[in-house]
């Protein structure tokens, strides 16, 4: 009996050694790290452990609806899907999971079958949960709940949250910038009739201590904005203060939804060089944000420094003028803003650099009697610059025939050759590959660029591709847009009607490889200076923004910044709405991730370098560095697909 009793009791604690085992391995992953300790063991007391072979199915679509929620314990499982209209037996893998992930969450809450073939990439075992206890998990944990509803997105507010905390321990609180403006406008907003005479509604503001006031029809539908900078104006002017405010105001102020945020009021104010915007519901004036409403990050204001920029008197001070830009960005990153605002910031503010350096150049060197648009490319173009950033420029100008373009060029060539010297000493490199205004090439009519983009999508070459991915993601900076927008309508019929073009350029897309093995690893660096890192922009970034321009390209689709391309793609129905939040939110991460290294590199005082070395990084970004990595595999094996390559 003793025997027996030792027996059982060796036992029970064999199977709670199991258990506590299990628990702690589970204890290293989201969202399993989050749960509570009851819930976590309440799932492991209810798994079973099942054992696949490499090559095995372990779920398939003709399964019918999930019955099991699966953690991978050992091993790791590929997912395949049959392409829509692809020949029979063409499959594409769809993503890899490795030890301490699940599936399939989206099949078992929908209770239904799995519409991705899951098949043992290598000897595995996974932990097995009956449906009904996943349901009852489910309601009880919120960590899981909110996990299995929302996948990498409930990941990376985990990596955001713990960006924030840190700010506030150094910062202090502050709001965030994706605050709704209908919170900040809590403050009813002056207002006034359009016969109201100036003096009296110059005496309202001075009562409500306000810098501004909004004139409204019977309605409440704003007609005009009257501020403080204006009242400067109409004295300087001379004006009479009893003229009604409707001959003084500033009509057809812009305005802004409730549930626009503080940054969307922000990146306005200093792209219109406006201080105050409305806030308007239905038609009806609700509230006023001032740029004092808005934020003050590290003692320096976004709006407020737009403007100074602009209004720079000299090189010299757009140079200084640069220090609070990366301050800015700093303090920015470290309140969590994302990747995206933060990019649109820096590019708006780099256009108001570019824009006052032309015309401190104009005023040293004179007008050179030619009306021109100064262009960009590359990363400019696309709205994607980060503070790590060389110059991709160029001049557009009208010329009836070759002779007066060459005689215009001679004359644009010289202030070009100082707009780019006066650019490197702001902190824009030079080009080394000399893509820039001053070299004569790049210095053209808009027939000499009309044939110059036209030979890129008829050759087709090796060099006449690459020229492809820097010059076809163009905007215009300063001034008329009008030929820009016409020099891009010509690219996309012309390589709407060139297939062979858009292969070409797919072929080219699939050069830079995602550094993901079929192993968990990531692929590194084996020697030299870079051994054991990656390089977040070539192999991050570069996917997505290759193939996001080849498909917006071929579907006529205008936009050049990447994520609207992949928005505008997934409206068009070109991708699936599915797969493209799966892109955007992994090239979020990416190029989070990037700025926040060249975050470090400044403080160190490093040069900048988007090579990072993965083990560096926690374990959290570890495994969405690489699921993000994994969905540029995925959109890469897409194109090979859809182009047959």
């Amino acid at each position: 009996m003793a025997v027996a009793d030792d027996f059982a009791q060796a036992g029970k604690t064999a199977v709670l050694q199991n258990i506590h085992g299990t628990m702690e391995f589970l204890h290293k992953f989201p969202p399993f790290n989050q749960m509570e300790s009851a819930h976590l063991g309440y799932l492991v007391e209810n798994c079973q452990l099942r054992f696949y072979a490499a090559g095995d199915t372990i779920i398939a679509p003709q399964d019918g609806p999930v019955q099991h929620f699966y953690i991978v314990k050992q091993g790791r499982v590929q997912g395949e899907r049959s392409q829509p209209g692809a020949a029979t037996g063409n499959r594409q893998s769809t993503f890899e999971i490795s030890s301490g992930e699940c599936f399939p969450l989206a099949a078992l809450i929908g209770e239904r079958a799995t519409r991705t073939e899951h098949i043992a990439g290598a000897d595995t075992f996974c932990l097995l949960l009956p449906k009904t206890a996943f349901i009852k998990l489910f309601a009880l944990s919120s960590p899981l709940r909110d996990f299995a509803l929302r996948g990498v997105s409930s990941l990376l507010d985990q990596v955001n949250q713990q960006v924030q905390m840190r700010a506030v321990e150094t910062l202090g609180a502050q709001y965030s910038l994706d605050t709704r403006l209908g919170q900040l406008a809590m403050r009813a907003p002056l207002s006034c009739g359009p016969e109201l005479p100036l003096r009296e509604a110059v005496k309202l503001m001075d009562e409500q201590h306000v810098g501004s006031i909004v004139v409204v029809d019977g309605a409440q539908r704003p007609q005009g904005i009257f501020t403080l900078r204006d009242l400067r104006r109409v004295v300087a002017d001379g004006h009479a203060l009893e003229q009604p405010i409707s001959q003084l105001m500033t009509q057809a102020p812009f305005h802004l939804p409730p549930s626009a945020s503080a940054f969307d009021a922000a990146l306005a104010m200093t792209e219109r060089h406006i201080a105050h915007v409305c806030v308007v519901e239905h038609g009806r004036l609700c509230g006023v944000i001032s740029e004092r409403d808005l934020f003050s990050l590290q003692r320096v204001d976004l709006v407020h420094l737009a403007r100074t920029i602009r209004q720079a008197g000299s090189i010299a001070s757009l140079v200084a003028l640069r220090v609070e830009v990366q301050r800015l960005v700093d303090s920015m990153l470290a309140h969590g803003a994302s990747s995206t605002q933060i990019t649109q910031l820096i590019t708006r503010l780099n256009d108001h650099c570019v824009c006052r350096v032309i015309e401190l150049c104009l005023q040293q060197l004179g007008d050179p009697g030619v009306a021109f648009t100064w262009l960009c490319f590359g990363s400019e173009g696309r709205s994607e610059q980060t503070l790590y950033t060389d110059q991709d420029n160029g001049i557009l100008f009208a010329a009836k025939d070759a002779v007066e373009a060459a005689a215009i060029r001679g004359r644009l060539l010289p202030l070009a050759e100082q707009i780019n010297q006066a650019l490197a000493e702001c902190g824009f490199s030079l080009c080394q590959g000399q893509i820039m205004a001053s070299n004569p090439a790049l210095c053209l009519s808009q027939q000499e660029w009309s044939k110059r983009f036209s030979q890129f999508i008829h050759e087709a070459s090796a060099q006449s591709l690459l020229a492809a991915t820097i010059y076809f993601d163009l905007r215009a900076v300063w001034g008329p847009s009008e030929p820009c927008e016409q020099l891009r309508a010509g690219v996309l019929t012309q390589i709407a009607d060139n297939p062979l073009f858009q292969r070409r350029m797919a072929e080219n897309a699939l050069r830079h490889k995602p550094p993901v093995g079929v192993l968990r690893s990531f692929v590194l660096a084996r020697k030299g200076a870079e051994k054991d890192t990656l390089d977040l922009k070539v192999q991050g970034l570069t996917p997505f923004v290759d193939a996001a321009r080849l498909l917006a390209l071929a579907h006529g689709i205008s936009t050049c910044n990447t994520l609207e391309r992949l928005r505008e793609l997934v409206a068009r129905q070109v991708i699936e709405a599915q797969d493209g939040a799966a892109y955007e939110e992994a090239y979020h991460f990416i190029q989070q991730t990037r700025m926040q290294q060249h975050q470090l590199q400044a403080r160190a005082q490093l040069p900048y370098s988007n090579r990072i070395d993965p083990s560096q990084l926690n374990l959290l970004d570890q495994r969405i560095l690489r699921e993000s990595l994994r969905q540029a595999q995925r959109l890469q094996s897409s194109l090979s697909l859809r182009y047959q390559l």
